[in-house]
């Protein structure tokens, strides 16, 4: 009897846990009504990949003659440790074209459905995944893509993304239209972000600032669920005072 009420109670604690870790789950995402940017759906694409058996130079360059980019999937953030992880290759035509489409930028805060087959010519399907572009290396000059390292992104998961910037209201800006000139500090703001939330740019508003006016992260307009990793009080732009080449040229 003793044993039974012990099992009851390991039960009732384990059944609280789960309880409170899917209130804790659900909170992540607040229920937000609100015009935040979207991805485009023009460049909702599955990523079509094959399986490749083994690595190294050799084996990455004989991807590349063949018109693959040899590429990795992993499990989420702490999957670049030793966790579930694939070897596979995606069709350099395919990248290159997203990323020239896309934005490197953009191409990287972007989630896309990955197919991996035994072979591009069969239709079986090994594993089927949402991933997240973590990285992809381009070559100097042709910007061909030499490699790509996706993460898996499930619903579930919370994933670091260098979101980028986009600019507007240029036009408008009372300090550029007094001469003063646009300082970009930074181009991408690092966000954990949930999943379902990743935003594939953020919009930066221009139209109010003033000569040495500055946005800082803090001010950066993004979903409540979004949480910065890097410090708010960090400048993304300023609208500077006159070059001093331009107050030479005035005299």
């Amino acid at each position: 009897m003793l044993i039974r009420r012990i099992v009851l109670t390991k039960s009732l604690h384990h059944f609280r846990l789960l309880s409170n870790y899917a209130t804790a789950a659900a909170a992540v995402v607040p229920d937000v009504d609100d015009d935040f940017p979207k991805p485009d759906p023009k460049y909702a694409e599955t990523i079509h990949a094959v399986v490749r058996v083994t690595s190294g130079k050799n084996i990455a360059a004989k991807e590349r003659k063949a018109g693959r980019v040899p590429s990795i999937v992993f499990e989420q953030e702490d999957g670049q440790h030793g966790g579930n992880k694939r070897l596979i290759s995606v069709q350099a035509n395919q990248i290159r074209k997203l990323v020239n489409h896309l934005g490197r930028s953009q191409f990287l805060s972007r989630l896309f459905d990955l197919e991996v087959h035994p072979d591009l010519e069969s239709q079986d399907v090994i594993e089927k995944v949402r991933v997240l572009p973590r990285k992809v290396h381009l070559e100097a000059g042709s910007d061909a893509p030499l490699n790509v390292t996706f993460i898996r992104a499930p619903s579930s998961a919370l994933l670091k993304v260098e979101v980028p910037l986009v600019f507007r209201g240029e036009d408008v800006s009372p300090g550029l239209k007094k001469g003063s000139y646009l300082n970009i500090i930074k181009r991408t703001v690092k966000f954990m972000c949930p999943a379902d939330l990743i935003p594939p740019y953020i919009d930066v508003d221009l139209s109010e600032l003033d000569v040495n006016q500055k946005l800082l992260m803090g001010d950066l307009r993004v979903h409540p669920a979004l949480k910065l990793i890097q410090s708010k009080d960090h400048p993304v732009v300023k609208i500077a005072g006159a070059r001093v080449s331009d107050q030479k040229k005035s005299k």
